[in-house]
C-alpha cells in the first residue's frame, strides 16, 4: 500500500490505542514506542475505569475514552492501534477505518481470510493505512537465520519447521478459547508463520491442516471451546520449497528449537541462539552463533517515516494477511480432510 504523506512531521501523528489492559503493559508499550518515533500519544479507550487512570498516571493529560465509539467521535486522533482479542480486531479495523483513521492492529492482523481482504478494501477506499504490529519481523533470531541462509552457507532452501509447545492444560484466560482467539495456531504461530515467509521468498500453492481436539477441554474453563490440544499447518510453495507449523499443548517429547531451516549442505536451529549444522565429505561441523539484538524499534520507525515522509511501507497488510490465509486454510483442510489451493487478490 502506497499512501501519500499525510502529515509534515512525525509529532503531527495524534495516535490513541483501544485496550490498556493489565497484562504485559501493551498499551504502554505501544504508546511508548510511537512516542519514541516522534509520535504524539493521544488518547486512550479502555471500558475498564481502573485501568483508565492508569493510562492517565502514565500518560498525563491522554485524553481518555470509555469506548472506541467515543473516542472516534471526540477526539482528533488520526492514528489507532488495537491491542484487544483476536476476534475483535477485524470489526473495530472496520469502524476505524471507516471513519477515515489510519488503523495498526496487534497480531493478528484478523482471524480469517475474508476478514483481512474486507479491511484491506475498506483502508483503500479510505486512502488510510492499514498495517500489523509484526514487530518480531525485526527478531534477531530471524535477521541472522535470513543473512545466513543468503550466504548459501546451507546450501538450496529445501523446508522450514516452526514449532512450539509442551504438554500442559490450557489457561483460562481468553487466548485459549477458540472463538476469541481463533484457535491454538493464533498466538504464537501467526509469528512463527511470519519469521516462515520472510525466510521462504515464494508464493504459497497449498495448505494441509491437521488438528486433534478433545483432550483438556473438560478439564478447561472454555470447554467445547477451547483451542484445539495440537495443530499443524502443511503448506506447499511455488519455488517448490514447503514449511509447516506445529503447535501443541500434548506434546510430551518437544524437538529442540522453534525454527529449524533445513537446506542441501546443512541447517539452521534457532533455540535463543543459532546453531549452524553443515555437512560435508569431511563431517559435520557445527558452529553456536549468538544472534544480534531484536530491533522491534524499526517498526514504529517505519509508520512514522510512511506517514510523514512517504517511505514504503513494511508491514502491508497483505503481507500480514498471508499467515492469516494459511492459518485459515489449515482449519478448513483439517475439517475437511484435504489439501486446499491458496488464493490471491
Amino acid at each position: 500500500m502506497k499512501t501519500a504523506p499525510k502529515f509534515k512531521k512525525a509529532s503531527d501523528i495524534k495516535v490513541g490505542v483501544v485496550g490498556y489492559g493489565g497484562a504485559f503493559s501493551m498499551g504502554r508499550l505501544h504508546l511508548n514506542s510511537m512516542k519514541e518515533a516522534g509520535m504524539t500519544p493521544y488518547a486512550v479507550a479502555e471500558p475498564d475505569k481502573s485501568r483508565l487512570a492508569v493510562a492517565a498516571e502514565e500518560f498525563p493529560g491522554i485524553e481518555t475514552y470509555a469506548s472506541i465509539t467515543e473516542m472516534l467521535k471526540k477526539s482528533a486522533v488520526n492514528l489507532v492501534v488495537l491491542i484487544t482479542p483476536h476476534n475483535t480486531h477485524a470489526p473495530l479495523a472496520l469502524q476505524c477505518l471507516r471513519a477515515g483513521r489510519h488503523v495498526i492492529s496487534e497480531k493478528p492482523l484478523a482471524l480469517t481470510t475474508k476478514e483481512c481482504d474486507a479491511m484491506i478494501a475498506a483502508a483503500k477506499k479510505a486512502g488510510v493505512m492499514l498495517s500489523t504490529y509484526h514487530n518480531r519481523h525485526w527478531d534477531g533470531c530471524v535477521l541472522s537465520a535470513l543473512e545466513t541462509l543468503r550466504s548459501g552457507a546451507i546450501g538450496e532452501l529445501v523446508r522450514v519447521e516452526a514449532r512450539m509447545g509442551g504438554w500442559g492444560k490450557p489457561g483460562d484466560w481468553w487466548r485459549s478459547s477458540r472463538s476469541i482467539s481463533g484457535g491454538i495456531l493464533y498466538d504464537w504461530g501467526v509469528h512463527l508463520l511470519e519469521y516462515t515467509l520472510q525466510l521462504v521468498d515464494s508464493e504459497i500453492v497449498e495448505v494441509s491442516g491437521f488438528a486433534k481436539n478433545g483432550f483438556w477441554a473438560k478439564q478447561t474453563k472454555w470447554k467445547s471451546d477451547t483451542n484445539e490440544d495440537e495443530a499443524q499447518a502443511i503448506v506447499r510453495y511455488k519455488s517448490g520449497v514447503w514449511s509447516s507449523l506445529r503447535m501443541s499443548s500434548i506434546d510430551s517429547s518437544p524437538k529442540p528449537g522453534f525454527l529449524e531451516i533445513t537446506g542441501t549442505k546443512g541447517t539452521i536451529l534457532a533455540e535463543g541462539d543459532m546453531k549452524l549444522i553443515v555437512k560435508s565429505e569431511s563431517g559435520t561441523t557445527t558452529t553456536q552463533v549468538k544472534c544480534p539484538p531484536n530491533q522491534w524499534d524499526k517498526y514504529y520507525a517505519n509508520i512514522s517515516a510512511h506517514l510523514a515522509k512517504g517511505e514504503p511501507l513494511i508491514i502491508t497488510p497483505e503481507w500480514s494477511r498471508r499467515p492469516i490465509h494459511i492459518i485459515d486454510l489449515a482449519i478448513q483442510s483439517a475439517k475437511k480432510g484435504r489439501s486446499l489451493t491458496a488464493k490471491y487478490k
